[in-house]
């Protein structure tokens, strides 16, 4: 009994395509666009548009809570129903209506969840014939298993689309790691702690990595941080996939030096994410929230545009403002929103002077993108309205100060004094209190000791639980100088203290705000250099003859 019909470009059969095959899918296989480098939103697009276009005619849907992000992510509702698709459904949450007329589109995780529902599925099939498009390797035996279960032989194809990863936009994108295990606490905290629910991690980071490598179409040298066990593990995992599937990984560097991947560990820089961020697609981050590109204004206490509701959608590849604006800093992005608000008045005075029929024609046909411009300015000018809001509620900017000072200057007296005037701030919130607490005992883990349990004394004083204040002990723990790879504050050897001041006084200060570089700068930096070191970011796998050049 076959599982599949041929492929419109590769072999189909019981097992999964023959790597050759897979290889070569990958590769550029008949009707595959070609996807530039590092534009994640574009690949995910083109598995979608191929698994929609691949099925002519009326259809469903079906994806599970894997696939759901980066089907949302590559296409919008609109796209997805001028693909025929009259139905989005997710993988065991359906009705029993039979639909017979319908095809159904498949697109899920193997995962061993999924592969379980999607035999209940071919059991008692509801639609006419289904296409099972997975976006990870599938194991032959999972394929056996979805074989048996298809007794009516309702399987028409199945394809290997890899697309196991959420794009944000087109330079990153995230893998939801098991809840059961942790999440990404599980890679963050030391393996020790729980050393099931780090390999689960691990594990389901080395899948999301080998996705994105494949949709990238990239074979990479893999090194990684040196003294993580987590980065050590995935990065081995990302090696060891690369090196016992060649044919699949057979992509050649256009310019003949092999792309990086290049693994970090957190706990190397745990400063940048204690700091607030200045640019606009941070602030939505941190200040409001921004999952899968989705931000719910109701968790600071606001409506909204009454047109669009409190859940805004923003996405760089949906939205061009946000797209030109989304790395820009606080004060310039005002002027641009100002600016995008006068376009708009612009052309709201223009419509209201109609005299005539072909005016009035040319009203209509342009009255949709009118609207939807309309709604962009709405979103971006309440967006700014309430992180202007929240951020002179909250005092941002004077702890977004002493932030600073902690992580690029050293002086103990004036940072302690500092931090123990604003944690008598009734106005912080305790977030912002703890971040500041935490700088301090990160900055001047071995000399602070003293002050460090003044402030913690101080700390929980001003209300904040005892739990939450022994993090900061914890943190220090966890990545403290002993854990990290790299000089993070230059103040290990006298040389790299006397190197720092020379080079702060050389650059000066443009922005008290913005003064720290992440240590990611200077690792890209060094890697695109060639001059990464080996004994602190070592190889997984064989080290390629020449330099990255990605």
């Amino acid at each position: 009994r076959a599982l599949a019909a041929p492929l419109p470009c590769s072999t189909a059969c019981l097992v999964p395509p023959p790597p050759r095959a897979r290889a070569q899918q990958q590769a550029g296989g008949e009707g595959l666009s070609p996807v530039v480098a590092m534009a994640l939103v574009a690949a995910a697009r083109e598995c979608v548009r191929r698994m929609l276009s691949e099925s002519p005619g009326m259809k469903c849907l079906v994806v599970d809570k894997w696939t759901l992000p980066c089907t949302t992510a590559a296409y919008t509702q609109s796209e997805i129903l001028a693909q025929e698709v009259f139905l989005v459904e997710t993988l065991g949450d359906a009705s029993d209506e039979e639909m017979r007329h319908l095809k159904a589109v498949v697109f899920v995780r193997p995962s061993r969840e999924s592969i379980n529902k999607l035999k209940e599925a071919l059991r008692r099939p509801r639609f006419g014939e289904y296409a099972l498009y997975f976006s990870n390797v599938v194991a032959e035996s999972d394929l056996q298993e979805l074989a048996d279960a298809d007794v009516e032989e309702r399987v028409t194809a199945v394809h290997e689309y890899f697309a196991d990863f959420n794009p944000l936009d087109e330079l990153h994108f995230s893998v939801a790691l098991p809840a059961r295990g942790g999440g990404n606490a599980a890679l963050l905290a030391p393996g020790a702690w729980d050393p099931s629910a780090q390999t689960l991690a691990c594990e389901r980071a080395c899948e999301g990595l080998c996705a994105a490598l494949l949709a990238l179409k990239r074979r990479p040298a893999v090194r990684y941080a040196g003294r993580s066990e987590a980065a050590r593990r995935v990065a081995t995992g990302v090696a060891r996939a690369i090196e016992g599937d060649p044919v699949l990984y057979d992509f050649r560097s256009r310019d003949g030096a092999a792309p990086l991947l290049l693994v970090l560990d957190r706990r190397d820089d745990p400063v940048t994410p204690l700091l607030s961020q200045w640019t606009y697609q941070a602030m939505l981050h941190e200040i409001i929230g921004l999952e899968n590109n989705t931000l719910d204004l109701a968790t600071i206490g606001a409506r909204g545009p009454k047109e669009l509701g409190a859940q805004l959608v923003v996405a760089a590849s949906q939205d061009p403002f946000f797209k030109a604006n989304m790395f820009e800093n606080y004060g310039d992005l005002g002027a641009n929103v100002k600016t995008l608000v006068d376009e708009f008045q612009s052309k709201t005075k223009s419509n209201q002077n109609i005299s005539s029929i072909e005016e009035m024609q040319r009203f209509v046909d342009n009255y949709p993108e009118f609207r939807k411009l309309s709604g962009n300015v709405s979103k971006h000018v309440t967006l700014l309205s309430e992180l202007s809001r929240v951020i002179d509620e909250r005092q941002l900017m004077s702890v977004s100060q002493q932030e600073q000072e902690l992580a690029c200057t050293d002086g103990m007296s004036a940072a302690y004094e500092g931090v123990l005037s604003l944690l008598s701030n009734h106005a912080l919130r305790e977030q912002e209190k703890l971040r500041l607490v935490m700088l301090f005992g990160l900055r001047y883990e071995r000399s602070g000791g003293r002050n460090l349990q003044t402030l913690l004394d101080r700390l929980e004083e001003t209300g904040v639980p005892r739990q939450r204040c022994a993090l900061v002990r914890t943190l220090v723990q966890v990545a403290g100088s002993a854990a990290r790879t790299g000089d993070l504050f230059g103040d290990k050897t006298f040389f790299a203290r006397a190197a720092g001041n020379v080079a702060r006084g050389l650059r000066g200060v443009d922005n008290v705000y913005t003064q720290h570089v992440p240590a990611l700068a200077s690792h890209v930096d060094a890697a695109r250099k060639g001059r990464l070191r080996e004994g602190d970011f070592p190889f997984a796998g064989a080290a390629p003859g020449g330099g990255a050049s990605e």
